[in-house]
């Protein structure tokens, strides 16, 4: 008998020491990722032929201590290389894992090559040949801290490739990984089983070849075996024969007990293709449908429900995938009562959006994800029919009652507001309780949430809970469209880091705020181009600059720039270091229709060009970062620190009967009067005048100062 290592997913490792063991393997023992077992040459045969699970099988040539590279190379040498394959193989080494001396895979892999070659060479015999592209025989090295096995794969590629796949769609399960959700799921041949969100077929067609007893790896072409010199001819065909009879004869044998169900068309005609290809595609009916929808098929009572639904690794998907999920649970809970649900995902804050409680669970990674699958003894409670509605239709338990609650008041206290003052957009909720720290903006039909930051004190995956119930809360109080929600994650930042890009979509929208016209990106940016608690220092502006030259420096997207020009300012300079938001003012003006000479834009450090510049204006505004030390600035800011500095620079470019309105974020800030006086200024404080409405509990989000020439 051979040494053996089957190589599987880590979790997988007890579910396929029992599937060797019923192929016949003997002295089986559970190792890290895999099982150690020893077989006959047939039995061997027959595992590669008929595991579901297993992704490799090499048969152990040597195990030994690797320290170094001459550690490796040595004990690849004592393995007497010509006496497994012949000269003329062509040959690939696979090299996995790291230790402290061999750090990468690829010099481990050519040390490896080079005691083969070394060894055939020795023997006066040819070097057999290296084939990247097409080899017949794989060298499988494994290592593990000072653990090397060295030996031969059995099939020659991934044991998952079972042939009936050519063309998978998004995001597929490997195929040994869905026979592994298959089996840990509790569906047993004989039961109907359905997938909502079948994709390319993998779980329903690998149930079915289990169902008809057709082997995994009966259409492969070629077996690396078949290189190895002892390769037993008669006994393979044999193998191979008995399986190719059982796969003619099983599929008649099944009932046609097994639902594919997706709302893709594309992709479900490739399901229909992999099924055919497979031998199974009269046992599986495929319909198009929506699983938000989902129907339950004639003859299903106390079926199995499998599915791996979509879990979104980019959080940004989140908000259409808590109503997926939700809406999913409910017609599980409409539709499939007394049947079992088995559901696989890397998220349990979206599992918990199902609403049911899992009877059990087993956590197998995919890939680099750790992912759980959960099963549901499916039962109608928790979900109540509205009286008078369409048969179907169900209300759903609010998720966090106290947030949710919170939300509708303000709702109801600053809509009619809104529509009242003329805006598009405003806060609808800014942390208000300690529990969700997040903030919620309505931009006409569309709502933007901002988490943020959690103190170090609260759990990650609490807070994370806690978010993804503000998300689904918003959803069912607001009503709001899910592909119109739009989740932003926020640390309190310092400076203008809020200005990060997050992607590349140039999504945009126009809103309306008093009658004038602004361009807001709610998707790309961590900002969305309108600091909506300055709406009211907008306003004033507007209403001061009629028939003044008007300066506004760190001037963002320009919204104050086309207040005051919407205001009737005479003329208007914009200066900000960003060119994207430069054009964006620009935009923004033209919206307004206020384009001309008189409206200038000047791209530089404000900073710098403040101590450069020569100009007059009537009316300044100038609304700093709290802090910045920009690559791009030639110093670093602090406003508390240099705000007399900016004033002192100001008050040369301030006409006599002129105005500067200064605002800024930060906290506490405190004006210098003394220094402020001796320059000969004066401050008037309007912070609490230009707080809106939609902001009144949160007092100190800004300062705003309105500073004159001192009298006489």
């Amino acid at each position: 008998m051979n040494q053996y290592l089957a190589i599987t997913s880590r979790g997988l490792e007890n579910l396929l020491a029992q599937e060797l063991e019923q192929l016949g393997a003997q002295q089986i023992k559970v190792v890290h990722a895999g099982v150690r077992f020893k077989a006959e040459q047939g039995t061997a045969y027959r595992c590669c032929l008929w595991t579901r699970l297993a992704s490799r099988i090499i048969q152990v040539l040597g195990e030994f201590t690797v320290r170094d590279d001459m550690d490796l190379y040595l004990g690849a040498t004592a393995i007497n290389w010509p006496s497994y394959f012949h000269f003329n193989t062509r040959i690939i080494v696979d090299f996995n894992g790291t230790n402290r001396e061999i750090r990468n895979s690829q010099y481990g892999a050519m040390k490896v090559k080079d005691a083969i070659v070394d060894k055939f060479t020795k023997a006066d015999l040819p070097r057999p040949s290296i084939d990247r592209v097409r080899p017949e025989l794989r060298i499988h090295m494994r290592l593990s801290g000072e653990n090397g096995i060295l030996g031969l794969d059995m099939a020659g590629s991934g044991l998952h490739q079972r042939g009936y796949r050519t063309d998978a769609g998004k995001a597929p399960l490997r195929e040994t990984h869905a026979a592994a959700l298959v089996l840990k799921s509790g569906w047993v041949p004989g039961k109907p089983l359905l997938d909502p969100m079948c994709g390319s077929g993998t779980l329903l067609i690998e149930a079915a070849m289990i169902a008809a007893d057709i082997a995994p790896g009966l259409k492969r072409k070629q077996w690396g075996f078949e290189f190895i010199s002892d390769f037993d001819k008669e006994a393979w065909m044999e193998i191979h024969a008995e399986a190719k009879v059982k796969a003619r004869r099983g599929p008649a044998n099944v009932e046609p007990l097994f639902f594919g169900r997706e709302k893709d068309q594309r992709v479900l005609s490739i399901a229909r293709d992999n099924a055919g290809r497979a031998g199974v595609s009269e046992l599986i009916q495929f319909k198009q449908e929506d699983a938000t929808q989902l129907t339950c098929p004639e003859g299903f009572a106390e079926g199995v429900i499998l599915c791996n639904p979509p879990y979104g690794e980019r959080l940004g998907t989140t908000p259409e995938l808590i109503s997926l999920y939700t809406l999913f649970g409910n017609r599980l809970k409409l539709a499939f009562a007394g049947s079992t649900a088995a559901i696989y995902s890397s998220s349990n804050e979206l599992l918990s959006c199902l609403r049911m409680r899992a009877d059990k669970q087993f956590k197998l990674r995919n890939g680099a994800l750790d992912c759980v699958l959960k099963t549901y003894l499916i039962s109608a409670g928790g979900v109540k029919h509205v009286e008078g509605e369409q048969e179907g239709t169900l209300e759903e338990t609010q998720v966090a009652p106290d947030f949710a609650n919170r939300l509708k008041k303000n709702i109801g206290k600053l809509s009619k507001w809104a529509k009242k003052e003329g805006l598009d957009c405003y806060r609808l909720y800014d942390a208000d309780l300690p529990d969700y720290n997040a903030a919620i903006d309505k931009y006409q039909d569309y709502l933007v949430i901002q988490e943020y930051a959690a103190p170090k004190s609260i759990p990650e995956e609490t807070a994370r809970r806690r978010l993804m119930d503000v998300m689904r809360a918003a959803i069912q109080v607001t009503g709001v469209d899910t592909s119109k929600v739009v989740l932003k994650v926020r640390e309190r930042q310092k400076g203008k880091s809020q200005y990060q890009k997050l992607s590349s979509a140039e999504r945009h929208m126009v809103v309306d705020e008093y009658g004038v016209k602004l361009k807001v990106n709610l998707f790309d940016y961590l900002d969305t181009g309108l600091f909506l608690d300055h709406r009211i220092t907008r306003r004033k502006l507007g209403e001061m600059a009629q028939g003044k030259d008007f300066l506004n420096l760190f001037a963002y997207t320009g919204s104050a720039t086309c207040h005051a020009a919407c205001g009737g300012a005479k003329s208007t300079t914009t200066v900000d270091m960003s060119n994207t938001y430069l054009r964006w003012a620009q935009e923004n003006m033209e919206l307004n229709g206020k384009v001309g000479r008189q409206h200038q834009f000047i791209q530089a450090d404000c900073l710098q060009w403040l101590q450069e510049a020569d100009g007059s204006f009537d009316l300044i505004f100038i609304d700093p970062p709290t802090f910045s030390n920009s690559k791009r600035m030639n110093q670093s800011f602090d406003v508390q620190r240099d705000h007399i500095m900016l004033m002192e620079n100001l008050k040369r470019m301030l006409r006599p009967n002129g105005q500067i309105v200064f605002s800024n974020n930060k906290r506490h800030f405190k004006m210098d009067f003394e220094k402020l006086e001796a320059l000969g200024l004066q401050a008037q404080n309007i912070s609490d005048k230009t707080l809106p409405l939609d902001f009144g509990r949160n007092k100190h989000i800004h300062n705003c100062w309105i500073i004159t020439h001192k009298e006489g």
